[in-house]
């Protein structure tokens, strides 16, 4: 079994190489051992459109029920319905099968206990279990529910609709996203310009990973040929957004979290926002301007949600479109409902999307930045990089290395789903821009062939 396959908060790999039928069926049993060893016996199972899913979904019923556990099998989903199941059927954990916004061949497991995704220990305890393979036994059952209609009228009834009517692009690059995002929109009364809807899971249109620009040009085109209000983006397993204002703008997961933030601050002040290293300083100072409290955190959905828990915040995001509502929903990252909200302020409002930001003091960023570099060696290269600048820097190190410079900061962190190093780039001009970048990427790029 490829050791690698377990990352930070998720398992994950390439198919018939890294995760063969034996290695998700050992894994199925690790799953169902580490669930029983902490209390939980009654699991909700989902995937996405992926060639293996079914397959793989199956082999985990199979595993899972040899160890004692009852599974729902709620069928494909995106990974946000899954986690609605966590709060709204009788299960005290569950698995979502999905390769999320990775390439075609990979598949891979987020795994839940309670209501929370595991990360960390618990998925180094899951890989323990699965390379000794001393599983637990026992004769579970399975049952089969189809959650998305009860999910769809959930957020449906959580979105207060104002009176104006707006026209939105949704594209779901052939993941998960479209099967609800599209209908729901329509529901909250827009109207929908489908591209990409239905699951595919070659990604025949482009690549399901709404971070990349190029990934975002078909909504750009669309909302300029439709004269649109905005463009919703998902990613694979659509608890990721990607959002286009109605100038084509790309608007980011930090930028999108000022505006939410605004408005959950009039209802709630003194709120509490998480924000990851990615994002820009003005999400900090906006937040703080506004009189919130903002908590700078680490990358990952699952260290996340587990931070949102324990500061009891409103609301959490990332700058590639994990987007956590606690205010008013469950906490957890789910894109077809970030669309759903931003519908909310828009259609109570006269003024397009692109307004909503304008008062934002303009910032010069580049958008993630990803170098290739094995996973044996990424962190090491991070590790080396932080202790080097901290000798003339000051370096924020929660989650890899945030470089301060006195007109921006630069960021290197190692991904913890690919073989690459992340950084992100902000100044207050373009010039400070190409001097911050250059002389992090050119330390990092050193560091990688060394």
């Amino acid at each position: 079994m490829n050791e690698h396959i377990f990352r930070e908060y998720d398992i994950r790999g390439v198919v018939g190489r890294d995760l063969t039928d034996e290695t998700v069926y050992d894994l199925a049993r690790a799953i169902g051992t580490f669930f029983r060893a902490n209390g939980a016996a009654r699991a909700s199972l989902g995937r996405d459109a992926r060639e293996s899913s079914p397959r793989f979904r199956d082999l985990m019923i199979r595993g899972l029920t040899e160890t004692g556990c009852d599974v729902l099998d709620v069928g494909m989903v995106p990974t946000p319905a899954l986690y609605f199941t966590l709060f709204t059927e009788e299960v005290d954990c569950g698995v979502m099968i999905t390769g999320s916004h990775n390439p075609a061949d990979n598949n891979g497991f987020k795994v839940c206990l309670g209501r929370s995704t595991i990360f960390g220990e618990q998925i180094n305890e899951i890989k323990r279990l699965a390379l000794s393979r001393d599983f637990a036994s026992g004769e579970g059952t399975k049952h089969e529910r189809e959650p998305a209609h009860a999910y769809q009228e959930y957020i449906r009834s959580n979105i207060r609709v104002g009176p104006r009517k707006l026209k939105v692009v949704v594209d779901a690059g052939n993941g998960m996203g479209g099967l609800i995002g599209a209908a729901l929109y329509r529901e909250l009364g827009c109207e929908v310009i489908e591209l990409f809807c239905e699951p595919d899971s070659s990604f025949p249109n482009h690549h399901p990973d709404p971070t990349v620009v190029e990934n975002m040009q078909f909504a750009i085109n669309a909302v300029r040929e439709h004269n649109a209000d905005l463009a919703i983006a998902f990613d694979g397993d659509a608890d990721r957004i990607g959002v286009v204002d109605e100038q084509g703008h790309i608007i980011w997961g930090d930028q999108l979290m000022i505006i939410f933030a605004r408005h959950i601050l009039k209802e709630l002040p003194g709120a509490t926002f998480i924000g990851e290293v990615k994002c820009s300083q003005t999400l900090f100072d906006g937040i703080r301007r506004h009189g919130g409290n903002p908590i700078m955190w680490k990358v990952g959905h699952s260290l996340i949600k587990s931070k949102i828990k324990e500061t009891g915040a409103a609301m959490a995001g990332e700058m590639s479109g994990h987007l956590f509502f606690a205010d008013r929903y469950f906490g957890y990252d789910d894109g077809i409902y970030a669309g759903a909200r931003l519908i909310e302020i828009l259609s109570n409002s006269d003024q397009p999307l692109s307004s909503q930001l304008r008062d934002v003091p303009l910032m010069f960023n580049t958008p993630e930045i990803r170098i290739d570099c094995p996973d044996e060696k990424k962190f090491d290269v991070v590790k080396t990089l932080t202790a080097d600048f901290k000798k003339t820097h000051e370096v924020i190190d929660i989650d890899g290395a945030r470089i301060l410079f006195e007109h921006g900061w630069g960021l290197a962190r190692a991904s913890n789903t690919q073989p690459v190093i992340v950084m992100r780039f902000e100044a207050d001009s373009e010039d400070q821009l190409n001097v911050i970048q250059s002389l992090v990427a050119s330390a990092a790029k050193r560091l990688i062939s060394g």
